[in-house]
């Protein structure tokens, strides 16, 4: 196989450090306000009868279900740096 022969890589990465082509805190993506909220995601299982009132609870409030569980479980598991239990 000859140089000509290979396919270029997909996206070549940047010379200098890794942490020129790892997403920085600065990048726009991160200043968002969704990705300043969570760095993880949960998954649970739930019954299909569970799932329909908690859309609905959340429809009902106006919220998305995502907003809604996750103020709900920040209520549940408050920071033990803000001087709560």
């Amino acid at each position: 196989m000859t140089a000509a022969d290979r396919k270029p890589a997909f996206a070549a990465r940047p010379a200098s450090t890794p942490d020129a082509w790892v997403r920085s805190p600065d990048s726009a993506q991160a200043t968002s306000a969704k990705a300043d909220r969570f760095t993880a995601r949960l998954t649970i299982d739930v019954t299909p009868e569970l799932r329909g009132r908690i859309k609905v609870a959340a429809f009902g409030r106006g919220l998305t279900v995502a907003d809604m569980l996750r103020t709900m479980l920040e209520d549940a598991f408050p920071d033990a740096r803000d001087g709560r239990p």
